[in-house]
């Protein structure tokens, strides 16, 4: 099981889309280990797994320096803070805050989705149905 949870989490997190959300996830329900140390273990999983990404990354020239420069300083002031507050906080109560945390991202997923697929593929046909009506009206 761990070698799926593995493979499945470091897939994810190589396309830049929540690895160690996946792993925290699977963790908990597939090996029923507490959260704190499921949070923790994403953290020794991270390393490597974003290291070999940003290696195939930089080869394909896909990160923005600048930018990534200030989210590493700032997202460490942000680990420290986060580590301080989530060993304070019980585990029930943190599961909750990770669930609510799934919710709101997988809300903005849904949403982003229906933008991206939904809302486009109907206004592409409306301009389909569009140009069909003018090629007629021309005729």
């Amino acid at each position: 099981m761990e070698i799926l949870i593995g493979t499945i989490s470091g897939i994810v997190t190589a396309i830049g889309s929540g690895g160690g959300t996946i792993l925290i996830l699977l963790l908990t329900m597939f090996l029923g280990i507490p959260q704190h140390v499921a949070q923790a273990t994403n953290l020794i999983f991270f390393v490597p797994t974003s290291i070999t990404a940003i290696v195939m990354n930089i080869k394909n020239k896909n990160i923005n320096f600048k930018v990534g420069n200030i989210i590493i300083l700032f997202g460490v002031i942000g680990a420290i803070i986060g580590a301080i507050v989530s060993s304070k906080i019980q585990v029930q109560s943190l599961r909750k805050l990770f669930g609510i945390f799934l919710l709101f991202v997988s809300l903005h997923e849904i949403y982003n989705f229906y933008n991206l697929y939904i809302k486009k593929k109907n206004t592409n046909n409306n301009f389909e149905y569009k140009k069909e009506v003018d090629k007629n009206e021309i005729n």
